[in-house]
């Protein structure tokens, strides 16, 4: 159903951070001030847009598509470039638009002194367009379109401050990495337009039960190759080893990686393609073991880090987790609805991080803070609510509610071993997170911090912290799209463990580090092993880097270009034997072309 309102509209979502990064990447002499309204204005702009479709959207609550143009037609597949609206891309707008809008209101602060501040916002407006069009699309040929912009806009941002040769290595990590992921997820869409002749989501969704029975090989494989895709974008076991390192981006860079786009993409993506996971159990099984085992592992390292951003970075890793984890335990609802909460407490805690960051004079060990809260107030309240939200304070936070609805999803549905680790992983939250809290805020100052923070970098801050106390209570329209949570469990006990568990970890880091820290701990190998990730960048640098250099080595010569080599050379050769005909003399022309004319009339003759 289209309306009036409805159709001219949705394409703004979309078209005004676009176009503004066309402006911005295009117009070289852009002044400054023009830079901060168009880069933070176009965000605004869509969330404004959101804003009324939302409000349109509780009036009439259908879902529609419009129609653009069609991309291209061969014979059959006619892909379009349509944008699709229903309540779960519709909470997914409210995410990308909102908070966003808030990241570049804070980064137009946070870099206002870089002098490639023009081309900061042109990148961080196209993520945000590209993420937007991932959501939109309503075929994943599109979809796919946005997913490959959105590792592009990754790349550009994380090697941002390409002066330091390790965050261009950081950016070329992210890059290859989600890149073996993207490929298996091209693969699974080659696959499932083989076997269902189409790529449009809606038609996907009504024909695959008709076409394949529950459990079948087909979908199975198809639902896995997809999942390839989604542990890529959203840093899950096994492609998780890119997200810490993609800390050497500027701290907005990582707050809208990590609360409003590139790490939610997975989790969108297997949640709109729950029909298909849903005849594939086995899969489905894949993505909650997937999800409860990063979540655990993640969750450790982040108790082993130093790095102030490093701790968030495996933090985000493991909250993605627990949506993974609900994913497959059948708790859709829960998994978008901690999805929106997590955003929220998240993209504070970083923009928070930023803050401190800038006092402390781009200083990101937190063994070298302590003792800011009386010199960065709002940021230390801010790590406060964030850091509530993040390990699940009962009631208060936003955080409480979808996490509760997650673990409350992995009990009813007969998980009770996931269960398990989630509620592991709720202690361990609770202290890793106040560990940063204690160490960074109380105990005696270390250096000399100055807060400079504005306006600009303030107002965020305050939002995310009422979003994140008061973002549970939105509601989001996701009963006619995804399926409904398994239902709460008879007993209460499951939920008040959980909530004994974070509560444990809270209280165990006060106990440890309630007056901060005097010195860094003392280096173990469980600890380096837990700081470095458990190890996963060594291992596969031994399983893949280091046997491919040693192929580029033996292959030095390049036995491939030999060849190509070769069929260049015999080419010289002929043109430089040609050459030889061209003597300048007449006599030699005119035997030549009398030679040409009796082989020609003699060829006419015999044949």
């Amino acid at each position: 159903m289209t309306t009036a309102l409805e159709q001219p509209i949705l394409h703004w979502v979309v078209l005004l951070p676009l176009v503004s990064a066309a402006i911005l990447l295009l117009w070289t002499n852009v002044p400054r001030a023009l830079v901060t309204l168009l880069g933070i204005g176009s965000v605004a702009g869509a969330a404004g847009v959101t804003a009324l479709l939302a409000w349109h959207w509780a009036q009439d609550p259908q879902p529609y598509t419009q129609l653009l143009w069609n991309w291209v037609q061969l014979e059959s597949f006619t892909p379009r470039i349509a944008l699709y609206l229903d309540g779960l891309s519709l909470t997914m707008l409210g995410v990308i638009t909102g908070v966003g809008a808030l990241i570049h209101a804070y980064a137009s602060g946070y870099m206002r002194d870089d002098p490639r501040y023009r081309q900061f916002f042109a990148y961080m407006n196209l993520f945000v367009a590209m993420m937007l069009l991932l959501v939109l699309g309503d075929n994943l040929l599109l979809l796919y379109l946005g997913w490959e912009g959105v590792g592009l806009c990754s790349y550009l941002l994380i090697g941002f401050w390409n002066e330091d040769p390790a965050n261009g290595a950081a950016a070329r990590k992210a890059f290859i990495t989600t890149r073996v992921g993207d490929t298996a997820l091209a693969i699974g869409l080659f696959l499932l337009y083989r076997e269902l002749h189409t790529l449009d989501i809606a038609v996907i969704l009504a024909s695959a039960p008709q076409a394949w029975a529950t459990g079948s090989t087909t979908p199975t494989l198809i639902a896995l190759l997809i999942l390839g895709g989604a542990v890529g974008k959203s840093a899950q076991l096994p492609l998780q080893t890119w997200l810490p390192d993609a800390m050497a981006g500027p701290t907005p860079v990582s707050a809208l990686i990590h609360a409003a786009t590139m790490v939610t993409a997975g989790v969108y993506l297997v949640a709109r393609l729950n029909g298909l996971y849903l005849l594939a159990p086995d899969a489905l099984a894949v993505v909650g073991w997937i999800g409860a085992l990063t979540l655990l592992l993640a969750g450790g390292a982040a108790l082993a880090q130093s790095d102030i951003k490093r701790v968030l970075a495996y933090s985000t890793m493991s909250q993605i987790g627990y949506m993974f984890m609900a994913l497959g335990a059948g708790a859709w609802q829960a998994a978008i609805f901690h999805l929106m909460t997590h955003a929220f407490f998240k993209a504070l805690l970083f923009l928070a991080s930023g803050s401190v960051i800038l006092a402390c004079h781009h200083e990101q060990d937190i063994f070298r803070m302590g003792g800011l809260r009386r010199t960065l107030p709002l940021a230390f309240w801010s790590f406060v609510v964030g850091g509530a939200a993040l390990a699940a304070l009962p009631i208060v936070t936003a955080g409480f509610w979808s996490k509760e609805a997650i673990l409350a999803g992995a009990w009813s549905s007969g998980h009770r071993v996931w269960w398990g680790m989630g509620t592991a992983c709720a202690f361990l939250t609770g202290l890793y997170t106040f560990r940063l809290v204690f160490i960074v805020f109380f105990g005696a100052a270390r250096g000399h911090a100055h807060d400079e923070d504005g306006w600009r970098m303030r107002v965020p801050l305050v939002v995310l912290m009422l979003l994140s106390v008061a973002g549970g209570l939105i509601v989001q329209p996701l009963s006619a799209v995804l399926p409904a949570n398994p239902q709460e469990p008879a007993s209460h006990w499951p939920e008040i463990l959980a909530i004994v568990a974070g509560i444990g970890g809270i209280l165990l880091a006060w106990r440890w580090y309630g007056h901060g820290a005097a010195a860094a701990p003392v280096e173990t190998p469980w600890r380096a092993l837990a700081r470095s990730g458990w190890g996963f960048d060594a291992l596969y640098d031994r399983l893949f880097v280091r046997p491919l250099y040693a192929l580029a080595r033996i292959n030095r010569a390049d036995a491939v270009d030999q060849g190509y080599d070769q069929v260049a050379r015999s080419l010289m050769a002929l043109h430089r034997a040609s050459l030889k005909l061209q003597t300048g003399r007449l006599r030699w022309y005119a035997a030549a072309m009398a030679i040409g004319v009796v082989g020609l009339l003699g060829a006419a003759h015999w044949s």
